[in-house]
């Protein structure tokens, strides 16, 4: 017989504890709406019509986003007897960007005359549904004006600025000259790998292992960042728009948050190495793949990946032996849609400056080359952006590489092309330069003997430019295998002067030799930014480290060698720099810095600093010396007109200069300069200050003065001497 069950001792489900099921089964509210939208003003729909009515929607938002399965939502009541919707719906989008472009995209588009569809977001509609009907009137933080980022072009001596990098401390000076730099910020630990400045100047770069930073104004402070875990190489857009970072480490989704800044990079991110970015605003617009490898290689990386025209508008990449990407910015869209395929594409360079031909003005200009192919031959090509018109083809035979330089005002092009024999057995090289700006382009040749190892334009108008050639270019290393031996080089100097033919009343331009230099070993050559005056140097080698200072201007009497004593083309002085890494003119082109960095050479780090004539001003050996860096100028807002009728003048200035120079070159007088100029500046602030309380004082007086005391007479007794005798008393 089974046991009796006690009802009464059963426990009541009052009793049961079920929280620990509630906690595992229960389920989480989302009450995160941001990827809905509501979409007001569709068409009135009996429940028939509703899928109909959705794939129709579906249709319409499908550029805009992805709408969920199920994610369409048509409110309904009865009406007569039927369940009919009422003129609007929900729609659940896969994110909240999708919203936002279904906003952009649709808002206002039209299905019919009497359905113009009305899109926002739904949190929009609980915001404003729950706004206060009492105006309460907004805050508003007080204006901070922010410093001016160039004042240090207001320097009344003009001085220039540079940035050094010892160890660990980062520190920015002006150059005094043949005087100790003056000091204006030093900070430890403020790169963790090395600095760069932006193109004009503005902004500071310092690197670090979660991505860069950008700094500035008097107080030095951080102007924006920009997140991008690894990131090693950096370029800036001509205009400092844009700002270009790459790093070896694939961006990871979601990376790159700070506490008060979200991750800026999603999904669509993932895997990339590129970014560009926006400085004013401090937003990722967007980023880029590598480039797959050749042949299962290693990735290489060609510096910058991404060229910009000279406006900003466009900036370009290559994929080798394809086509050129030309991309608009800020939209960072592809132009027109489409890359320019060009079969077999080496190398691209935009123009530095805008153009004009036959009469049509446009905007950018770039040129490339393709190598030959089969029996087709090697070819120069212009092409025009953004129509992408061809404007020039140049046919090349024999083409081993071709180089681009363009000339800073953007008239000239000159292509150095090295070519070889038939056979192949010797090499040789000559300057294809076209003159962009003339009808047709021409284009003008210079043959050369030898192989042209470096060109260089004069960055004036005066069109000069100077070759290295060499009958060896590829120098056997040296014993111990570190680094090549010096090879011996020729000068050839070239100037643009204007020949006449007599015979038809013609005349043309034409590139005539100034003056060849044998028996050189340099390899690298720097042209001063304000022309005439250049350095060649020998860098990469372990047995020469000379640095030749040179003027293209000097009278055809001053010393020179008897083969080109003629020629106003002479070598100043010649220096040397043991471990010679770095050559940098400054900004006026008055000085030159030659230095040794320990990240490419072992011994006796540190830098010097030169006039343009070759004369030692300061000698620094610093240990663990590892950068310097002057800091670059906007461009001059004097066109050439202006900048040659100053040239005229100088003489004029000549004598203030030479007394600053007095001054300067005596460490008390220039203290005592410097505290007169500081005297100098704080009577004009006092002056200016009393100035402005005079005035000030006599307004608040004129405005208390009555009608009847403004025209008050008032007289004044003048005693004049009529006659005046003299008398002598004994």
């Amino acid at each position: 017989m089974a046991p009796a069950i006690d009802f009464k001792n059963i426990a009541s489900e009052a009793d049961l504890d079920f929280s620990s099921l509630d906690e595992k089964y229960s389920l989480e509210l989302d009450t995160n709406f941001d990827n809905i939208a509501i979409v007001d003003n569709i068409p009135v729909i009996d429940e028939s019509k509703e899928e109909k009515l959705g794939n129709v929607l579906r249709k319409i938002f499908k550029a805009s986003g992805t709408i969920k399965e199920n994610g369409i939502y048509m409110p309904k009541e009865e009406v007569n007897g039927k369940l009919t919707s009422k003129g609007f719906a929900f729609l659940e989008f896969e994110t909240p960007e999708q919203v936002a472009a279904a906003i952009k995209n649709v808002n206002n588009y039209a299905m019919d005359k009497k359905h113009v569809l009305l899109v926002n977001k739904i949190n929009d509609i609980e915001k404003y549904t729950s706004l206060e009907d009492k105006y309460v009137e907004p805050h508003f933080e007080e204006f901070q004006p922010k410093e001016h980022l160039l004042g240090h072009l207001k320097d009344p001596s003009g001085r220039d600025q540079y940035a050094t990098l010892i160890k660990n401390m980062c520190t920015i000076e002006w150059n005094n000259k043949s005087n100790p730099p003056e000091k204006i910020e030093s900070r430890p630990n403020w790169t963790e790998s090395y600095v760069l400045w932006s193109p004009k100047g503005t902004y500071l770069t310092t690197v670090h292992r979660q991505g860069i930073a950008l700094w500035g104004g008097p107080s030095w402070k951080q102007i924006v960042k920009f997140s991008h875990p690894g990131v090693s190489l950096i370029d800036y857009s001509p205009n400092e728009n844009y700002v270009v970072t790459w790093s070896n480490q694939p961006i990871v989704a979601g990376t790159g948050a700070t506490p008060n800044q979200p991750s800026p990079f999603g999904a669509d991110e993932e895997g990339h190495h590129f970014c560009i970015w926006d400085i004013k605003t401090g937003l990722l617009l967007r980023t880029f793949p590598n480039l797959p490898a050749n042949d299962d290689g290693p990735v290489r990386i060609s510096w910058p990946a991404f060229k910009w025209s000279p406006s900003d508008k466009y900036f370009a990449r290559i994929h080798p032996k394809q086509q050129i990407s030309i991309y608009e910015a800020p939209s960072m869209s592809l132009l027109g849609k489409k890359s320019h395929k060009v079969d077999g594409v080496v190398d691209f360079s935009w123009a530095p400056a805008t153009h004009s031909i036959k009469g049509k003005a446009f905007d950018e200009m770039m040129v490339y080359w393709t190598p030959e192919i089969g029996n087709q031959p090697a070819r120069v090509s212009l092409l025009r952006v953004p129509d992408k018109e061809v404007l020039r083809n140049k046919t090349l035979f024999n083409v081993s590489d071709c180089y681009f330089h363009w000339h800073p005002l953007g008239e000239l092009l000159a292509v150095r092309v090295n070519r070889h024999a038939k056979n192949k057995k010797s090499q040789f090289s000559n300057l294809e330069i076209f003159r962009v700006r003339e009808k047709d382009i021409p284009v003008e040749v210079i043959e050369l003997k030898d192989v042209a190892i470096q060109f260089s334009w004069e960055p004036t108008y005066h069109y000069r430019f100077v070759i290295l050639t060499s009958s060896d270019p590829n120098p056997a290393p040296s014993a111990s295998g570190a680094a090549p031996q010096p090879v011996k080089t020729t000068i050839h100097f070239y100037k643009r002067e204007r020949a006449v033919n007599g015979s038809i009343g013609a005349s043309k331009d034409v590139f005539r030799h100034l003056a060849t230099f044998d028996k050189k070993t340099a390899n690298t050559v720097l042209w001063s930014p304000r022309g005439r005056h250049l350095v060649f140097a020998t860098l990469k080698t372990q047995s020469i480290f000379d640095i030749e200072f040179w003027d293209v201007e000097l009278p055809a009497k001053y010393p020179a060698d008897k083969k080109n004593s003629e020629t106003s083309v002479h070598l100043v002085n010649t220096v040397e720099h043991y471990g010679l890494t770095q050559l940098e003119w400054d900004p006026s082109g008055r000085y030159v810095i030659s230095s040794a960095s320990v990240w490419q050479h072992g011994m006796e780090h540190g830098y010097t600093l030169w006039d343009m004539n070759g004369n030692q001003l300061i000698k620094k050996v610093i240990e663990d010396f590892r950068q310097i860096l002057w800091r670059p100028r906007p461009k001059s807002l004097l066109d050439e007109k202006q900048k040659r009728e100053i040239e005229k003048k100088l003489d004029t200035y000549s004598v203030e200069f030479d007394k600053e120079d007095y001054y300067s070159r005596n460490a008390a007088s220039a203290a005592l300069l410097k505290k007169r100029n500081q005297l100098y500046a704080e009577w004009n602030e006092f002056r200016s200050k009393v100035e402005a309380e005079r005035q000030q004082n006599a307004t608040e007086s004129k405005a208390n003065v009555s009608d009847s005391t403004l025209n008050e007479e008032i007289e004044e007794w003048v005693e004049e001497v009529v006659e005046e005798t003299e008398e002598i008393l004994e």
